[in-house]
């Protein structure tokens, strides 16, 4: 779709994690792309790869990634300030849309609002509200005009709750690019030796999951290094807004049952390469399971919150399965461990299980099933065509 000479769109974007941020960043690069003649005016809640393709802040989404109850409420004045200053800017310079990314506790509030002030709102990685407080279905029905789905079970569900405007677009990690070295180069760059197995780490991106999971990680991979894998190597896979200096400080200070793991490294905004060169991975539960999934590299889910926060919204998950792998597959084809159940003696039984190597080339089997149902790559592009279409259609009712 090329776009038509003299064409201007006026967009806001609102994200709040990092993976929001990946998604909101493409699909700009994407609507440039359908729309090479256009002029896009794009301003939001942005993180650090939305500044890179030039929307402009209006708050910085980075400000804001925290995860539990507590830590919510110490930040709501800082989330209260963040609202408020989104709802001003779009009724101040009236967007052709707002198009919200994900973050539902957040976004659906704010579509709320915007739609009250006659605002149209897209709903960009629609809420998994399959998973849990699925009431919420008639804020969407009532407050979004368009709904761009990303799992393929997703347009029936919302479908089936009388919410008809849903388009399934699919994931963006499908057909994604390929990591951007091989295994070896991997290796050669972080001192691995590709002959031996590599496990990789992901302890989550906000600070509390890092804090809770990673130190549970690191004893799983001493146990496997001082026990029955003595020739495992690990490496801990950190978000963009993760530092080296964290891993340091946790291993320094933190108490960790067995020692620590012969080998350790640390490899900083490269998960992908870090998943496809492994031979087994423990992910943080959220986005970056599926990458692991995207790229073959079996797997265990893990999570672990504070009780309270396990206590009050763990008994709101209304699925069986907690990794979307899982819930894409339709059956367990990763480990779950989830937070009583997910102990440093338990992922490391489950790590040693997945290095089996008949047991790990049948998961790996698995999971190019499981991910088949996703389609083939382009979800950006769709995305950006059914917000073209959209903006077009509204300029000309």
């Amino acid at each position: 779709m090329s776009g038509q000479t003299g064409e201007s769109f006026r967009l806001m974007l609102v994200a709040g994690e990092e993976s929001g941020d990946a998604h909101a960043a493409s699909l700009v690069e994407a609507l440039r792309e359908r729309a090479p003649a256009a002029r896009f005016e794009l301003f939001g809640s942005t993180g650090a790869r939305m500044r890179e393709a030039g929307v402009e802040s209006v708050v910085r989404e980075d400000d804001l990634a925290i995860t539990g109850l507590a830590e919510v409420a110490l930040a709501l004045p800082r989330f209260w300030a963040a609202y408020r200053a989104l709802r001003r800017s779009a009724v101040e310079r009236r967007p052709d849309a707002v198009v919200l990314v994900d973050w539902p506790d957040f976004n659906l509030p704010l579509a709320r609002a915007l739609r009250r002030r006659g605002l149209r709102v897209i709903y960009y990685i629609s809420p998994q509200l399959w998973a849990w407080r699925s009431h919420r279905v008639r804020q969407v029905r009532r407050d979004v005009d368009l709904l761009l789905a990303i799992l393929p079970f997703e347009r029936e569900w919302y479908a089936a709750r009388g919410v008809s405007h849903v388009e399934f677009v699919g994931h963006p990690f499908a057909g994604a690019a390929a990591p951007r070295e091989t295994r070896g180069e991997f290796c050669a760059r972080h001192r691995l030796d590709p002959a031996r197995p590599v496990v990789a780490l992901l302890p989550g991106s906000r600070r509390k999951e890092f804090e809770r999971i990673l130190p549970v990680m690191l004893d799983a991979a001493a146990r496997l290094s001082w026990g029955e894998r003595p020739d495992a190597q690990f490496v801990v896979a950190l978000a963009s807004r993760r530092s080296p200096e964290e891993v340091e400080a946790l291993t320094r200070y933190r108490c960790i049952g067995s020692g620590m793991p012969h080998v350790l490294r640390v490899a900083h905004d490269e998960a992908r390469e870090a998943l496809a060169a492994s031979d087994a991975a423990a992910v943080c539960s959220g986005t970056a399971t599926l990458e692991a999934a995207m790229v073959g590299t079996p797997l265990v889910v893990v999570y672990k919150v504070s009780a309270l926060n396990w206590h009050t919204l763990g008994r709101l998950i209304e699925v069986e399965h907690y990794g979307l792998v899982n819930l894409i597959a339709g059956e367990r084809v990763a480990p779950e461990l989830m937070q009583g159940d997910f102990t440093g003696e338990s992922l490391a039984r489950e790590l040693l299980t997945l290095l089996e190597p008949a047991h790990n080339a049948r998961v790996r089997e698995r999971l190019r099933a499981a991910t088949a149902r996703l389609g083939a790559g382009g979800a950006s592009l769709r995305a950006a065509d059914a917000v073209l279409n959209a903006l077009r259609g509204w300029k000309n009712s």
